[in-house]
């Protein structure tokens, strides 16, 4: 059995366990809130106008906007948007961010189709768990190379969550899994600009594609993944064999068992161990900024290919900065979403602290945890002090997740960047109940943004 006969079934068949399906509505809240805040970012703006130059009006929902588009362009202005403040949620098997692009196909795909709320709760969950059958086997060669995962890896999840919904059968998912192993693209390179979070959307738009073409019949080899010139062979797979990642579907879920991380800053993943430990050691010492001399920071061989910015000029870069990520705890004791705001890297007391940032790579680190998830901080004082303290993993990590409570709160300050605080908080209510609604059309009607008022002329 070809690995896409494997995924094709497990997606089209599988009962989800209720939960994996309460993982995924945590996901989904937090997928929702980011996006809504990253609507009005200049890359998700561009997109949403493009989306209404090119695409028009139809039945999906551009969240933050009054706009509305077709599946696709919807899945992806919605997946750029959710992706724009690299604030979204983290999967350290697929090395990807699994939620923008799964949540903007199934909504879209949900919406199109007037699918239920637990419909699109399954569809996240089988397109998450066959990202991570895909990381198992792939990883992390396939990202050392370049490959952006979220958008590689991603477009097969989206496909396969966006056909769940649908309601495609075995053969037809397998025709959209094939179909996006031909769209899948994204490139570490273009990481701190625009690029990046667009790549999030179109994982979520080629997945909805791919479903809507395989749909109608359209057809695509049954060997795209795993054949010798499929997926695997073309971006670099650490392995050529998904038998073994992916024989777990459906007996172990990765949902639940390895879990999701949430993100606390909206910023790289990659930097959250660090700017955790320094807040932490600025409070706990009262670290005055000023008397910082130098901070030295060492990571696995793999960050130093994602924090590729040294020395941000904007606030897309500091993103992918530790040297600017670190300064900024240091000098604040806080890491927010105005942190990224280009006027925010022009601060005094961050400009003071950024040259006095060094990253190195020890390949001693993450060898048993996976890759940008552990760093040995070092902070030189004046008059000699020195604090060092190695850390593996964050706040928001599986194994010290947010709260219902933090995760409430993060909804509703990203929320209230897009919409009144009213339909902010009818669309949580609508998102905590997710499993038992019976339109996913209603949360859009929960979070309608009136047009704007026409101008004088």
């Amino acid at each position: 059995m070809t690995a896409i006969a494997r995924f094709a079934e497990f997606v089209a068949s599988i009962e989800v366990p209720a939960a994996a399906r309460a993982a995924a509505r945590n996901a989904v809240q937090d997928t929702v809130g980011v996006a809504l805040a990253g609507a009005g970012q200049p890359s998700a703006r561009i997109v949403q106008r493009v989306a209404r130059a090119d695409g028009g009006a139809g039945p999906c929902s551009v969240l933050g906007t009054e706009l509305t588009a077709g599946p696709t362009y919807a899945a992806l202005a919605n997946g750029t948007a959710a992706h724009a403040l690299d604030f979204d949620d983290m999967c350290w098997v697929s090395l990807a961010h699994p939620s923008a692009p799964l949540v903007a196909a199934a909504l879209a795909a949900g919406e199109a189709t007037d699918a239920s709320g637990r419909t699109l709760l399954d569809a996240y969950v089988v397109g998450f768990e066959v990202e991570c059958a895909l990381g198992v086997a792939m990883n992390p060669a396939h990202y050392e190379r370049g490959w952006h995962c979220t958008s590689t890896i991603g477009a097969i999840g989206a496909a396969a969550a966006a056909a769940r919904v649908m309601g495609l059968d075995a053969e037809a998912t397998g025709r959209a899994l094939s179909i996006a192993a031909s769209e899948a693209c994204g490139l570490k390179e273009n990481f701190g600009t625009m690029v990046k979070p667009l790549q999030g959307g179109l994982a979520a738009r080629n997945g909805v594609l791919a479903a809507l073409l395989a749909r109608e019949s359209f057809t695509a080899s049954e060997h795209a993944i795993d054949g010798p010139q499929g997926f695997l062979v073309a971006m670099g797979s650490a392995g050529r064999d998904l038998s073994e990642a992916s024989e777990p579907l459906g007996r172990r879920w990765e949902i639940v068992e390895g879990g999701i991380t949430v993100k606390l800053y909206p910023s790289c993943a990659a930097t959250h161990p660090t700017i955790d430990t320094l807040i932490d050691l600025r409070r706990e010492h009262g670290i005055d900024p000023d008397a910082v001399e130098a901070v030295e920071v060492d990571v696995d061989p793999v960050t130093p290919t994602v924090l590729i910015h040294a020395r941000p000029a904007t606030g897309l870069e500091g993103k992918f900065s530790l040297h600017y990520c670190a300064a900024t705890a240091l000098a604040f004791g806080r890491v927010g979403i105005d942190t990224f705001e280009d006027d925010a890297l022009r601060a005094p007391a961050v400009a003071r602290l950024v040259p006095l940032v060094t990253m190195r790579e020890d390949d001693r680190l993450g060898r048993e945890s996976p890759p940008l998830t552990e760093a040995r901080v070092t902070v030189r004082l004046a008059g000699g002090r020195t604090l060092e303290r190695f850390v593996r993993g964050a706040r928001g990590y599986p194994a010290c997740p947010a709260s219902p409570a933090e995760l409430d709160g993060k909804f509703t300050t990203c929320a209230r960047r897009a919409v009144p605080v009213e339909a902010a908080a009818s669309a949580l209510d609508y998102l905590r109940a997710l499993d038992s609604a019976a339109s996913v059309r209603d949360l859009a009607r929960r979070l309608a943004v009136a047009p704007p008022e026409p101008q004088p002329a």
